[in-house]
């Protein structure tokens, strides 16, 4: 398993979608429900100028055969980043294995996971970046 850097344009994106994440935390506060800080932050990202893909469906494909249950990831910013969004007291390991198989699944190479619960929004990013 080698750690694969992302690209500079997905860099970029999290680079943005981080500090619109801090910017919704700073209006809103913990303690919402993950679609209100969703609603917010798609609109901040688009008056950023981002592309955002909201519940964008991802097959699961075996042996080239799409399974009938499919996943949807929370946002994709332009076309590159994986976005998760949380508001949990904690993220649990299985979160982030979840965001890794959406990485695997899309063939992302970065994701974020956000969670809007943590008092301050630094400590509730998780950079999840996909191995080879």
């Amino acid at each position: 398993m080698t750690l694969h850097e992302p690209s500079a344009q997905a860099d970029d994106a999290a680079r943005e979608v981080v500090d619109a994440a801090i910017h919704v935390h700073r209006r809103l506060g913990p303690g919402l429900l993950e679609s209100h800080y969703r609603e917010v932050l798609v609109d901040e990202l688009r008056r950023r100028g981002r592309a955002v893909e909201v519940h964008k469906k991802v097959p699961v494909l075996v042996d080239g055969r799409a399974l009938k249950k499919s996943y949807q990831l929370d946002l994709r910013v332009d076309g590159c980043l994986v976005v998760e969004i949380k508001a949990l007291r904690a993220l649990h390991p299985h979160h982030l294995a979840q965001t890794r198989a959406y990485l695997a699944l899309t063939g992302h190479e970065l994701a974020l996971v956000l969670n809007f619960h943590a008092p301050l929004m630094r400590e509730g990013i998780r950079r999840v970046v996909h191995t080879r």
